[in-house]
């Protein structure tokens, strides 16, 4: 196993390569990684996993309740919900079954709630119901005036995004996966019966390809000769409000969704915030995660009218992240055989909930491209450090502080991150790259002063990371 940051790419020709290490990718790395045999490679442009899309959505795990009846899209969350539930429970990921309220706030939104009901029935999500304006007020009682009904979903939970993609990279690295980092795919052609990929960092040989490069999943298709979908970035921005907003909320506060998304939204996170957002911009710039004082403005204003005394917490963090938005309503997933290629592009924000279903269904593709797979056979579980203050953190484990005293020094007072858990992640099968790779392992420098008191210390232990671990 390796994960290789910088040098000489291996001199190895792989049976498949993944392109794209986001939530999507690492999944279907750790999916081939079940089969024994294969040689596989994860190459990320950027210089950790989940560094695109999969690091700034809305974190929800998803009962697909809205997708498009008899989509692959549909199927895929459908699937991916049971399978990432079962997941995240045996290797610790923090989820936690808020459910949700689709608000109607006026006569038109109103009508359509019993549509929005037969199309969850469509689904196979049978759940629902409608409930009147006493009982949406008796479980949300700070929601502003004005709600006519909702539909609830009890289903819909939240989840943090971060550490399901780390899970699948760690387990697809320990399992034999090499991933390479800072190493974007610049050219791609056919070289006999392999392809050969001309990297920043080398060449690449593989046999079987799979794209899963997220925003730039239709640049990897053009190389491949195919001009199938076109991605439209979309971005989100999102406002994090402070720990003390989190008793405001009790479930995903939704709006009824527009032909853009679901719409603005209120809901809490695992780490005990509470997410405002995401805005719905079409773009043409792929790099353009930047905030921007309109978008904030708007989304306060939407905020305001959903949950008043939300304007009156403070605002913890502001960002954006880019939806894979492409002119068509469903994922655009094909193999093409007599390349031993495999397309994997248009995986909006439910990606995060069908990632291990998205897996599987490549998996089948690239056998029926020709790749040989062995039978299955079920991985080591991994164990993820959690995040979720819904479940024990280290800080409070009089267990882990006896055993260690480590995890009883507190670094990043804000949220409570010891420096057992930096030393950890720092010392774990796939290192953090960077800082902000290392908040999103521990929540360091992620909370209410945003690292300015723990920032220089979480910095010297990072630079000091090869005195502290094998990472």
């Amino acid at each position: 196993m390796a994960v290789v940051r910088r040098g000489a790419m291996p001199d190895v020709t792989y049976d498949v390569t993944v392109i794209g290490a986001g939530v999507v990718g690492s999944a279907v790395a750790r999916e081939l990684a079940r089969h024994p045999g294969l040689r596989i490679a994860l190459v990320e442009a950027s210089n950790d996993v989940g560094e695109g899309t999969s690091k700034a959505n809305t974190a929800i795990l998803h009962t697909g309740f809205d997708a498009v009846p008899g989509s692959l899209e549909s199927r895929l969350v459908r699937e991916g919900r049971r399978l990432l539930a079962a997941y995240a429970a045996e290797s610790g990921i923090p989820v936690e079954p808020v459910g949700a309220l689709l608000v109607a706030w006026d006569a038109p939104q109103l009508a359509a709630l019993p549509g929005l009901l037969a199309k969850a029935e469509r689904n196979g999500y049978r759940a629902a119901r409608i409930i009147e304006p006493s009982e949406v007020r008796a479980r949300e009682p700070h929601l502003g005036p004005g709600a006519l009904g909702a539909l609830d979903v009890p289903g819909e939970s939240v989840i943090c995004p971060w550490t399901t993609t780390l899970a699948y990279a760690t387990q697809a690295v320990r399992a034999g996966v090499d991933l390479l980092l800072n190493c974007r795919v610049q050219k791609a052609e056919p070289a006999g019966d392999t392809h050969l990929l001309t990297t920043s960092r080398g060449t690449v040989r593989t046999r079987c390809l799979v794209n899963a490069a997220g925003l730039h999943a239709d640049t990897v298709d053009r190389l491949l000769g195919h001009d199938d979908f076109t991605v439209t970035p979309r971005r989100g921005q999102l406002l994090v409000f402070d720990k003390l907003a989190r008793d405001l909320v009790r479930h995903i506060l939704l709006p009824v969704p527009t032909p853009l998304g679901k719409g603005v939204l209120v809901a809490p996170t695992v780490y005990g915030n509470v997410l405002l957002g995401p805005t719905a911009e079409e773009l043409d710039d792929k790099t353009a995660t930047g905030s921007t004082a309109d978008g904030i403005a708007a989304l306060r204003e939407k905020g305001g009218r959903i949950l008043p005394e939300l304007l009156d917490e403070e605002v913890t963090a502001v960002y954006a992240g880019l939806r894979a938005a492409t002119e068509h309503d469903d994922y655009r997933i094909s193999a093409h055989k007599e390349q031993r290629y495999v397309t994997v592009g248009g995986i909006r924000s439910t990606g995060l909930t069908a990632s291990l279903a998205i897996a599987a269904h490549v998996t089948e593709l690239l056998a029926g491209t020709g790749l040989e797979l062995s039978g299955p056979h079920d991985l080591p579980p991994v164990r993820m450090p959690n995040l979720g203050e819904a479940f024990p953190r280290p800080y409070r484990r009089a267990d882990l502080i006896a055993a260690d005293p480590a995890y009883g020094d507190i670094v990043c007072h804000c949220e409570r991150v010891t420096r057992g858990e930096i030393r950890d992640a720092l010392a774990a099968t796939v290192p953090p790259g960077s800082l902000d790779g290392l908040r999103r392992r521990t929540r360091a420098r992620g909370g209410r002063c945003q690292g300015f008191y723990c920032g220089a210390e979480v910095r010297e232990l990072y630079e000091r990371g090869a005195e502290l671990g094998t990472g």
